[in-house]
């Protein structure tokens, strides 16, 4: 299956939405698509201050704080504290979002599909196997604590932080070694909601 390792030293910084600050953009589908016009976007996004977060209708979307002390997000005027790293929280591109730090900036990582069209569940993994749900159509693991090898293929990949290992759906199990944990994100047709709803 084919693999890519994308380097958190590679990526470019793209401006945010609403102009308010920029992301690291991760991978986006279809290539090269805009804000109006991809069906999934995954990116890593520094946070220096508090304010609004960009509007992103039809969107659902999960934040996961990678490092710092923490946000507190209002959608829609009710408050979600997450407090330090691995803390996320799933809400609408569509709700009316604040942003407010707890203590000091933060790295956080976003994940965004297009309702109606894809689905996304997140979950930390560590040393040992994983296996992707059947519908998975692509998969990230995205290092939040080194050192952590990922083998695909029978060929190793050693991961730093905030590295990104992207591949393809597989239904062999991926072995995980090392001391450290990931995000694992599968992205999924939207029609997977017939088999369970795979957004967390």
């Amino acid at each position: 299956m084919p693999v890519h390792v994308i380097r958190s030293t590679d990526l470019t910084r793209v401006p945010w939405k609403n102009g308010g600050g920029t992301t690291a953009e991760i991978a986006v589908f279809p290539t090269g698509a805009g804000f109006e016009t991809f069906g999934w976007r995954v990116s890593m996004a520094d946070v220096a201050s508090d304010g609004p977060f960009s509007a992103f209708p039809g969107i659902d979307r999960t934040l996961i704080v990678m490092e710092g002390n923490g946000i507190e997000l209002s959608v829609d005027g009710v408050p979600y504290l997450l407090d330090g790293p691995s803390t996320k929280l799933s809400f609408p591109g569509d709700d009316p979002t604040l942003g407010r730090l707890l203590s000091g900036p933060i790295r956080d990582l976003n994940i965004m599909t297009r309702r109606g069209q894809f689905r996304h569940r997140t979950r930390i993994v560590e040393a040992g196997t994983v296996l992707l749900a059947e519908d998975t159509q692509a998969t990230f693991i995205v290092v939040l604590d080194p050192p952590l090898d990922v083998t695909v293929n029978g060929e190793v990949h050693a991961l730093g932080r905030l590295d990104t290992l992207m591949l393809q759906a597989t239904q062999d199990l991926i072995p995980l070694s090392g001391n450290g944990r990931a995000i694992l994100i599968e992205i999924a047709p939207a029609d997977a909601a017939r088999k369970g709803d795979i957004r967390s």
